[in-house]
């Protein structure tokens, strides 16, 4: 047997370079590149293996430098998203709290599916002194470090303790990342004495690795089940999730929603699985939903999940799906999410199920009447958006819709939009109107503040010379700004827009509808009865972000802002735009929402704004039901 002799850091980057994904005859480097923050734990491991690999342009494993653990997963978390899951990234960083800065990030990919190699340092195997710097001492247990919090928060965990132990983790990793049932964040605990010690390496496990992403087809008795469904049914409903994108299963939903006239709604990861224009599309479905997808829903008797996760923000926490009669069926490659709603489940890939469903013995089509109604009842909500999208003259100071708007006249299908949390998910998902399957990029399975600066710098690597936008409000600004400088090192010309509404709006009016009266969510100053509802504060995050070498403009008015979102979209550097925007009323501001959310209120309370939520919250989660 032939075989190499390398260090354990050394093999597994040379053991990264050689896999690849393989679908439909398209291959892709399975781990395209590594972000890395070097310390003790890993900086004569990993980094030297990454040096000894080769630098630059022909570097054997290019590698980027990050300022946050957490932002560097959610810069390859965005990558693999952009790649549909066929190519990913890895980060590699120290022990300690390198390590546990990883959790965030890592729990936001296994949420949405979405591919990440960790590899964080870990304490010495062979414990020459211990503690050692940065080593958690657990009395009850020695083979415990802080690396185990990323348990619970992978899809795939392991410890290598033993160089030769390398060999069947590295393969059951790639395994678990390119398994689209399986796949989420996949971590490898490298000790840091274990990463330096050398191994005679079998060329084979070197050797280039083709891993093939299968499209498992339907089981024939379950497709006869679905078929006689969709037979059956008077009002279906199709609910596009974001198992249609990974699957690249676009053109066959478009497919069988024009040969059968059943309507489209579309999760929050599911948006643009049809153009917004597409007669099919109904949009946005759920809490942030349109009304005329949550219409459909409460009406339907059968709601077809294509590639969906069924969350809470989808069913309206169990009220949206009201016919006594209605039944779910649900393509989804995950048996897990298959088998949600008590649903008929159709276990395969996205594309082959809507195929093979389609080619089946034909179907009965809903009525013309059906069709016209929801037909008609998008094109009224299509002018409810251009009402929240219409500015009042140019000179006056835009609401947060009317930033939409601005930028929904400007963008093609080129343009990705990237946003995370805070109250712009909800006005995204209900207004925006989406051009291409890539565009609508939100990541709302974990909605976590601070995913979108570095989020669009992994986007904007996986789709080179496209304009990627970075939609973030104050707070989530706040949260991780720090990726601003990697844009800038790297020159990749992002465009980072930046709303001021001095706090968490979103937070704040969710605050007051419970009985929270908006406590602790404004960006201001204490007041002398020490509340905070003082002036707000002078915090300038325009020129806190060009400090980080941003390039900035300022937008004071729609006219403004028009000029300045059109002078970003050119730039071949990183840019952003500064608004402060104005609270909208009721002509102005988006729709509210249509379907409910649950959040618990007090069942006791003495103020009367929780005694009113109250009420509510318990009329609301009358309508609540399990689908059994």
């Amino acid at each position: 047997m032939t075989t190499r002799r390398l260090t354990v850091a050394q093999a597994l980057v040379a053991f990264l370079a050689r896999q690849y994904t393989e679908r439909d005859g398209r291959r892709h480097r399975l781990i395209s590149a590594t972000w890395g923050i070097f310390g003790h734990g890993n900086v004569a491991g990993i980094g030297q293996a990454l040096v000894e690999s080769g630098t630059g342009p022909g570097a054997e494993m290019p590698y980027f430098q990050g300022r946050n653990e957490q932002a560097m997963v959610h810069a390859a978390v965005g990558y693999a998203r952009q790649c549909r899951r066929l190519s990913a990234q890895a980060v590699t960083t120290s022990i300690g709290p390198g390590a546990t800065n990883l959790v965030t990030g890592a729990a936001l990919a296994t949420v949405n599916r979405l591919p990440v190699l960790l590899l964080p340092g870990d304490v010495f195997a062979t414990r020459p002194a211990d503690p050692v710097l940065q080593q958690l001492e657990v009395p009850y247990a020695g083979d415990v470090s802080v690396n185990d919090t990323l348990r619970p928060v992978s899809r795939f965990f392991d410890r290598v303790t033993r160089p030769e132990a390398l060999i069947p983790a590295a393969l059951q990793a790639m395994r678990v990342l390119t398994d689209p049932a399986e796949t989420g964040a996949v971590t490898l605990a490298l000790p840091q004495d274990v990463q330096a010690e050398a191994y005679d390496w079998p060329e084979e496990f070197l050797a280039e690795r083709v891993w093939h992403v299968a499209r498992p087809r339907p089981d024939a008795r379950a497709l006869e089940r679905a078929r006689r469904a969709l037979a059956e049914s008077r009002r279906p409903l199709i609910v596009a999730g974001g198992g249609v994108r990974y699957s690249e299963a676009e053109a066959a939903l478009s497919a069988f929603a024009e040969a059968t006239g059943v309507p489209v709604a579309s999760t929050q990861a599911g948006k643009g699985a049809l153009p917004y224009g597409h007669p099919q599309d109904v949009g946005a479905i759920g809490h942030t939903g349109t009304a005329t997808a949550d219409e459909l829903g409460r009406a339907a008797d059968l709601v077809i999940g294509v590639g969906t996760r069924w969350s809470d923000f989808t069913t309206a926490s169990a009220t949206l799906f009201q016919n006594p009669a209605v039944r779910f069926l649900n393509l989804n490659i995950a048996s897990f999410d298959a088998h949600k709603m008590a649903g008929i489940s159709l276990v395969a890939d996205a594309r082959e199920a809507l195929a093979e469903l389609a080619g089946a013995a034909p179907v009965r089509t809903p009525d013309a009447g059906y069709g016209n109604a929801y037909r008609e009842a998008k094109e009224h909500w299509e002018r409810r958006v251009d009402t929240a999208y219409a500015g009042p003259d140019d000179d006056a100071r835009p609401t947060q819709t009317q930033v939409l708007g601005v930028l929904d006249a400007l963008v093609t299908g080129d343009d990705i939009l990237i946003n995370a949390a805070g109250s712009l998910p909800g006005d995204l998902h209900k207004l925006w109107r989406a051009r291409s399957a890539d565009q609508y990029h939100v990541e709302y399975g974990y909605s976590c503040m601070g995913y979108e600066i570095p989020a669009a710098i992994g986007v904007a690597m996986a789709a080179p010379g496209r304009p990627v936008w970075a939609l973030v409000g104050d707070g989530t600004y706040l949260m991780n700004p720090t990726e601003i400088v990697t844009a800038v090192q790297e020159n990749i010309p992002i465009k980072v827009v930046i709303l001021q509404n001095h706090g968490y709006a979103s937070i704040g009016g969710l605050s007051e509808s419970v009985g929270g009266e908006r406590f602790g969510t404004a960006y201001r100053h204490r007041a002398p009865d020490g509340t905070y509802t003082g002036a707000p504060l002078g915090v300038d995050l325009a020129a806190n972000a060009a400090a980080l070498g941003l390039r900035m403009i300022r937008a004071r008015t729609v006219g403004d802002l028009r000029e300045a979102l059109a002078e970003a979209r050119a730039a071949d550097v990183p840019t952003g735009v500064y608004v402060e925007t104005e609270t909208p009323d009721t002509v102005s501001g988006p729709p509210p929402a249509q379907a409910w959310w649950d959040v618990p209120v007090a069942q006791v309370a003495t103020r009367p704004s929780a005694v009113r939520a109250r009420e509510e919250y318990e009329r609301q989660a009358a309508a609540r039901r399990r689908h059994l």
